[in-house]
């Protein structure tokens, strides 16, 4: 059990039988009446950001997150195929377990899983990637009235907005966070 008086930033805990990750929070001492806790608290099940505010001292569960270094192996239809660094052992998990996770993976790709109780929670990805583009419509000279961007479809079968000089072939950076071109490789 864990109290309010122990939150840190990113801890993990459970809270009316769901799993929280505490985003934000603030220790309040009025000048009448007992102190208490505000909160924001973000839904490992949905991503929705929950504020709560909660009595001092008051306890909650502490959630065990394992956290283990997997290596990206390949993907057969909608089932990414991994391989645990430390047992070698083949794991499974189809892309919705995934999540925008799915998006970014390139074999032999080393990324950080959390599990729970034995199912995956999410992965942790390197902050950025570098990707090729398969496709791309050609960029028009002087097409600059739009925000000079165009779409373009990555090895991964993620599409993503690129600037009209990025052609078919090159090779770009892309932030795993946003989704976002970061520059040319």
């Amino acid at each position: 059990m864990i109290s309010t008086n122990q939150f840190k930033t990113g801890m993990v805990l459970v809270f009316d039988g769901e799993l929280y990750t505490l985003v934000e929070f603030q220790h309040v001492k009025p000048g009448k009446g007992a102190a208490f806790v505000r909160t924001k608290l973000r839904s490992f099940k949905t991503g929705n950001i929950l504020a709560r505010t909660f009595d001092a001292g008051e306890k909650f569960e502490d959630a065990f997150i394992e956290k283990r270094s997997l290596q990206f192996q390949y993907r057969a239809g909608t089932t990414y195929h991994f391989m645990d660094n430390e047992t070698y052992e083949s794991q499974a998990f189809e892309a919705a377990d995934l999540g925008d996770a799915a998006h970014f993976l390139m074999e032999n790709m080393e990324v950080k899983a959390e599990f729970y109780q034995g199912r995956l929670m999410g992965m942790e990805l390197p902050t950025t990637v570098v990707l090729q583009v398969t496709e791309s419509d050609p960029g028009l000279r002087g097409d600059t009235s739009k925000s000079s961007m165009k779409p373009a479809l990555l090895e991964t079968g993620f599409k993503i907005q690129v600037p009209l000089f990025i052609e078919p072939g090159e090779r770009i950076k892309v932030d795993t966070r946003n989704g976002e071109y970061l520059g040319r490789a």
